[in-house]
């Protein structure tokens, strides 16, 4: 990675595999030179793609992530289910579309997430609350009921996943999905 003049902002804490691991909340690095990638090997670049799933522009995180979310590694699960908190339409949509099995009871999404946010449930938590408020701030106006909601739909696999691998009640920290519009 290029040397940076700002250091990564506030890493978050999750358990991966009974370890802990601290993720930088965003970097700032300029992308690696064009073709530099190619003498990594396949861990080193999956890698690469987690750390600028973390990056400030928005474009560079979708085009990271959509190299990451189809990923079977246990590590790879904290840097798909941030982005899940954010309010790029486009971002949960990469989610969305690469992992189609993530509803799937039995599937490899459905243990992998599953198993991630059964062992983090703070930070599963705090990115419904994320989601929540994103969809309210921003995106209200075009998806008016919070189950409508690509993030709110991804939500809801991830919490029932979370049940199945917990074989518990999941709690909800979100509208329920079919709830209507706020009235006042």
């Amino acid at each position: 990675m290029p040397e940076t003049q700002h250091p990564p902002m506030s890493p978050f804490p999750v358990q991966v595999s009974g370890e802990s691991v601290a993720i930088p909340y965003r970097i700032h690095h300029d992308e690696p030179l064009t073709g530099t990638e190619g003498s990594l090997t396949a861990n080193q670049r999956l890698i690469l793609h987690c750390l600028y799933s973390r990056h400030g522009d928005g474009r560079i995180r979708q085009r990271r992530l959509e190299q990451v979310v189809g990923s079977g590694e246990p590590w790879a699960a904290p840097f798909v289910v941030q982005l899940v908190g954010e309010y790029v339409l486009e971002i949960l949509e990469a989610i969305r579309c690469g992992l189609p099995d993530l509803a799937t009871p039995g599937s490899t999404p459905w243990l992998l997430y599953g198993d991630f946010v059964a062992r983090n449930p703070a930070f599963f938590m705090r990115t419904e609350r994320r989601v929540v408020s994103y969809w309210s701030c921003y995106h209200r106006h075009r998806y008016p009921v919070f189950g409508t909601y690509p993030g709110c739909l991804l939500l809801e696999s991830l919490r029932a996943a979370a049940a199945d691998r917990s074989a518990t009640s999941w709690p909800r920290h979100t509208p329920p999905p079919l709830a209507g519009p706020a009235r006042s």
